[in-house]
């Protein structure tokens, strides 16, 4: 194997020379992009390893100067930034994978021989070929991240940019999925067309079917008039279906014929109509133990789990919890129009570290929001973090057994409706039921807060 390694660093270029003869490989270096450009016209290396700063010129634009001389060749980007839009960027410009400095000289080997494999098998491959476009970003739909877990979902947002194909996200509510599903859409193939989510668990189980795929004037009471469903709407751009676990069977089944032949008729119709929107499912359930207990159908399971991608747990993310504070006091700062800028003590921080994060990153983001009001200086103390766990009711779960279920679901409920500050709308969206539903549930259980719609 022929390899060409781009670094300004030549400690970097010294080391890996060293490892790469001693494994065998033919070693070739460039310190500048233009040069390592111009020496892969040259000498047609089989792998190339490249840096993303440079000199001269980014790491991203001799990437693509690469794949504009030969898009076959196998491209190995290294880093220092753990940044969630450069790594996208280089896996939809067509980089096989993103490592990130110091180098793992084996986790580097384990890539090397995933690249030797895939030049194996593409020997066999007499038309092997695949293309990349350039697409446009949004840096509103950043996601902030520079743990390991993150940067794998990283990956897997830039290599889904390029393509159609359906993809399923999976995550604990609060994780972030539909920033996932925006970050795919924005970086992809339909950025030009509309970004359509629909709750699949806040709708009322009637009225799904009709959101989806829309309805005609008469088909049912108050149908007073014709409407088109989000499937019609997100034509040429992506229909994000929420909590697609929540789905009755039936309408399942109508998803599925649309996903297999890209038709469907609205409710009380019998014109057959098309999309071409791209699909991407999100869900906090176990898909596949569902279908196990046929709560789910297994052929729709398949159709739609062409792409996984699990979004982690902030309790699984810790060291992006610095970062992410930083993010939520300058976003929260800014729409509460405050002038100065906040900080938050080590104590503060060393307290929220060690938080188990029962409600992800929303939990975090709102918890930030109540101590961003409560200081009245610039620095976040540790009495300004009002955590779940200081909850009264949240305290005596911890300290003694349930006594029954019923008392399990209305600690649940108290949980939820703090997470949401006693907002109803988001205590719906979080535990997936419907407003009716959530009223019943407070009335039965004596709960009463100041209400938020």
């Amino acid at each position: 194997m022929k390899i060409l390694v781009i670094d300004d660093q030549s400690a970097i270029i010294e080391s890996l020379c060293m490892f790469f003869l001693e494994k065998g490989y033919e070693f070739i270096s460039a310190e500048y992009g233009r040069e390592g450009i111009e020496k892969f016209e040259s000498r047609r290396p089989d792998l190339v390893i490249l840096d993303i700063r440079l000199p001269d010129i980014s790491g991203i634009e001799v990437l693509k100067g690469i794949k504009r001389i030969n898009e076959k060749t196998f491209v190995i980007m290294i880093t220092a930034f753990h940044d969630m839009q450069t790594t996208i960027e280089a896996m939809k410009y067509g980089a096989f994978d993103y490592i990130h400095k110091p180098i793992n000289i084996k986790e580097l080997d384990v890539s090397i021989q995933k690249v030797a494999e895939a030049l194996e098998a593409k020997s066999k491959i007499p038309h092997y070929n695949k293309t990349f476009e350039e697409k446009a970003t949004r840096d509103t739909d950043i996601i902030i991240g520079e743990s390991h877990p993150m940067q794998e979902v990283f990956k897997l947002i830039g290599l889904s940019c390029n393509n159609s194909a359906t993809v399923l996200i999976h995550g604990e509510s609060g994780t972030g999925k539909e920033l996932v599903a925006k970050a795919i859409h924005y970086n992809g193939l339909q950025k030009n067309g509309p970004f359509i989510v629909i709750n699949c668990g806040s709708i009322v189980e009637t009225l799904v079917e009709s959101e989806l795929f829309g309805h005609e004037k008469g088909a049912f009471t108050h149908a007073v008039s014709s409407k088109k469903g989000k499937m019609e709407l997100a034509e040429s751009g992506t229909l994000f279906l929420d909590e697609i676990g929540e789905l009755t069977l039936n309408t399942q089944a109508k998803l599925l014929r649309f996903l297999q032949e890209r038709k469907f008729e609205r409710v009380g119709g019998i014109q057959t109509l098309k999309s071409s929107a791209r699909i991407i499912a999100a869900t906090n359930k176990n898909l596949a133990k569902m279908v196990t207990d046929k709560k789910f159908r297994e052929d729709l399971f398949f159709r739609l789990n062409v792409v996984k991608i699990n979004v982690p747990p902030l309790r699984d993310r810790k060291t992006d919890i610095p970062l992410l504070v930083s993010h939520f006091i300058e976003k929260i700062c800014n729409e509460t129009q405050q002038v100065n800028k906040k900080y938050v003590s080590k104590e503060a921080l060393k307290r929220l570290m060690a938080y188990h994060w029962p409600g992800n990153v929303r939990e975090l983001e709102n918890v930030i929001a109540k101590a961003v009001i409560l200081s009245r200086d610039d620095i976040i103390l540790e009495k300004h973090i009002s955590l779940l766990s200081d909850e009264e009711g949240y305290a005596v779960a911890k300290e003694k057994p349930f006594e029954s279920l019923r008392e399990m679901e209305r600690l649940h409920l108290l949980r939820a409706l703090t997470l949401t500050s006693g907002h109803l709308g988001k205590t719906c969206e979080l535990l997936k039921i419907t407003r009716p539903s959530l009223r019943k549930k407070m009335k039965a259980y004596n709960i009463q807060v100041a209400r938020k719609n």
